[in-house]
């Protein structure tokens, strides 16, 4: 079905390009238009569809236009009123003319009325429909009406035959495809409404599985395909490796070592690893990196470690180099404040093979940075780049391996679907000597309070963070707020030593001032949320969080994990302002209730869903339409087995399914 231009656009917006998308834009709602109710009997608040006729109808001007119309059903009398209209609804409610208008009956000035409702002029013997009116997800440029007929169009026109057997259907107690959809598109009178609005009915559960099983097959190809490429083979020669675990003052902890040993064994294989190292606050990820890094070296081949801030990047080049410059590693710093002499330096290096380890922010994935022997990609903070970028860096060495690495835990489900494509490592344990975090919700009105506290701890000879809140519509306002926040702080703490560090400080400025606060030459530092991740001061105890209703929960996590870091108590200020919404409230709530991240991200991803958790952009994986990742967990473990089976049996049944509900998007799976 070829779309005229007018209604193309609008199509494109709501995701339609095909007239097979066109079945599945499935409605979000019902009206009842099968059956007729009286005036006298309609009930408030419930949208029903009456029969009556125009005894009057005008257009009055009482500080706008208005078309009010007078209408009877022999019983009783009931009004209409429209504050937008065309002539041709004037034309439509010319008395004598019988009509059905359709919307919620409430009291008005002069008795029973409806605002706005749908009109349609009737004969004495006009059928009434035969299924529930679905109200479609539409767009501007594209009415309710004109949405309607182009699906029900493309239902009358296409096959729409099943991809799957009647064998497998009967196994899965599925219905079949094209039952359920006509079914969704038009459901009968009698139907259990709960059941359609909640999407449960027999019907969506086929298309949620549908929706998996493309999901899966999508994510196991892409698996498959990875499988049979080729990479340099990266063994552990137990060289550099060991040296890095035996000049350590601590030791690995079980879940470290357990996650190293399962990283070591994919870098010796000839394919190329594409491994998610996920772990809380402080599990010692970095640890684990630099481990997977050094066997790398070791065999000859560069590494890259890309990381989304330059604070975190900068964090990273600090401990990596503290850790293995003692080791002869060559490590390169590429950022995109580096001077144009530093830069050209550093790319030279990196161009030549010299350097071993290069670290640095997106800037690694510039067309001017060539590595000449890349084996081994690592990237933190996966789920902040979007899948173009982690390409791009995978591309500057053929088939490099890939870590990739996450402090914000993913919820079984979400790893289960999203994630399918990928071997996954959890670091499910912190080091020994950490003490949990406790966290206090503190309203602004008690501010004198948190002073008390951070002036008690100081004088104890411990270190805090005041952390600025999170301005996301501009950074220069968001800069403003630290540097009035800074000067409010030293005249607050005269006797303190307070620091500042924000995002536009110089790489060197960042730096030093990290060091300073490190040494405890600073006591109080006023930070923003550049400081979320990577920083690692253990005599700090103490973290006020200003605005703490404004920030995401991972954010919030990821903050508070900044302090614990030492066999101390320590705590976590929320300073919140009223009023809340119930979405902030919700959020704090979850933060003040739990310490484990893998609690939080499974309640983060239930408030937010798949698409807002993982960022759409991010995710090279097809979002989920019509799946509730919780609620349609035992769907995704059926479906799991099921693309495994079809994939096995090399059947033509999943290349026709894959086709049907994906067609060309699944060019960034293979990232």
């Amino acid at each position: 079905m070829a779309f005229s231009p007018a209604v193309a656009k609008p199509l494109e917006k709501l995701g339609i390009r095909s007239t097979f998308d066109l079945v599945l834009h499935l409605p979000m709602r019902y009206e009842d238009e099968t059956r007729l109710t009286p005036i006298r009997e309609a009930q408030p608040g419930e949208s029903v569809l009456v029969e009556a006729e125009v005894v009057e109808s005008e257009v009055k001007y009482r500080g706008r236009r208005t078309l009010v119309a007078k209408l009877t059903d022999g019983k009783s009398e009931l009004w209409i009123r429209f504050l937008n209209f065309y002539p041709s609804q004037v034309k439509q409610l010319e008395p004598g003319k019988r009509v059905r208008v359709f919307g919620e009956i409430r009291p008005g000035f002069f008795g029973d009325e409806m605002v706005h409702p749908r009109v349609k002029v009737v004969g004495k013997d006009t059928p009434l429909p035969k299924s529930l009116t679905p109200v479609y997800p539409t767009t501007a440029g594209l009415s309710q009406h004109q949405l309607r007929e182009l699906i029900l169009g493309a239902l009358d026109k296409l096959a729409l035959e099943d991809t799957l057997d009647n064998a497998l259907l009967a196994k899965l107690r599925l219905g079949e495809f094209r039952e359920s959809v006509l079914f969704l598109h038009r459901p009968p009178p009698g139907v259990d409404r709960t059941s359609l609005d909640e999407r449960t009915h027999p019907a969506w559960e086929r298309l949620k599985f549908d929706e998996i099983l493309a999901q899966q097959l999508a994510m196991r190809i892409a698996y498959r395909e990875r499988r049979a490429k080729s990479a340099p083979k990266l063994p552990d020669k137990h060289t550099l490796t060991n040296a890095l675990v035996k000049s350590l003052p601590f030791a690995l902890t079980k879940a470290q070592k357990k996650s190293y040993a399962t990283i070591a064994r994919d870098l010796a294989e000839a394919h190329p690893m594409r491994r998610l190292l996920q772990g809380d606050v402080g599990s010692g990820k970095t640890l684990v990196a630099a481990l997977a890094a050094l066997q790398a070296i070791e065999n000859g081949a560069q590494v890259a470690l890309m990381a989304p801030t330059e604070i975190l990047a900068e964090q990273h080049f600090l401990k990596l180099s503290h850790w293995l410059v003692p080791l002869g590693v060559r490590i390169a710093w590429v950022a995109g404040s580096l001077k144009a002499r530093a830069k050209k330096q550093a790319l030279a290096g990196i161009a030549a093979g010299e350097t071993q380890l290069a670290i640095g922010t997106h800037a690694l994935f510039q067309g001017d940075v060539a590595f000449a022997r890349l084996g081994l990609a690592i990237v933190d903070e996966q789920q902040r780049f979007g899948v173009e970028q982690r390409l791009a860096l995978a591309a500057k060495g053929g088939e490099p391996h890939q870590l990739m690495m996450s402090a914000t835990p993913i919820p079984r489900t979400l790893s289960m679907s999203y994630f399918a494509d990928l071997d996954v490592s959890v670091i499910d344990e912190l080091p020994p000597g950490r003490t949990p975090v406790q966290t206090k919700l503190v309203s602004e009105k008690r501010r004198d309070e948190v002073i008390k506290r951070i002036r008690t701890a100081c004088a104890e000879g411990a270190q805090a963070y005041w952390v600025c809140p999170l301005i996301e519509e501009s950074e220069t306002l968001q800069l403003k707020t630290a540097l009035e926040t800074f000067e409010t702080i030293k005249e607050t703490f005269p006797d303190l030593a307070v620091g500042l560090v924000h995002g536009r400080l110089k790489a060197e400025e960042k730096a030093q001032v990290m060091a300073d606060f490190k040494a405890k030459k600073i006591q109080l530092l006023v930070a923003t949320t550049v400081i979320e991740v990577g920083v690692d001061v253990p005599n700090a105890t103490l973290m006020v969080i200003e605005h703490a209703e404004r920030m995401g929960l991972a954010q919030l996590h990821q903050l508070r994990g900044r302090v614990g870091r030492g066999a101390k108590k320590s705590h976590a200020i929320l300073l919140y302002h009223q009023p809340l919404s119930e979405m902030a409230r919700a959020r704090l709530k979850v933060i003040y209730e739990n310490n484990d991240g893998f609690e939080i991200a499974r309640a983060d991803l239930q408030l937010r869903g798949p698409g807002e958790f993982l960022g759409a952009r991010q995710s090279g994986a097809p979002l989920l339409r019509f799946a509730d990742l919780e609620r349609d967990a035992h769907l995704i473990e059926s479906a799991r087995n099921v693309a495994d089976d079809l994939l096995a049996g090399k059947s033509r049944a999943a290349a026709r399914h894959l086709d049907r509900w994906l067609g060309t998007r699944q060019f960034y799976l293979k990232a």
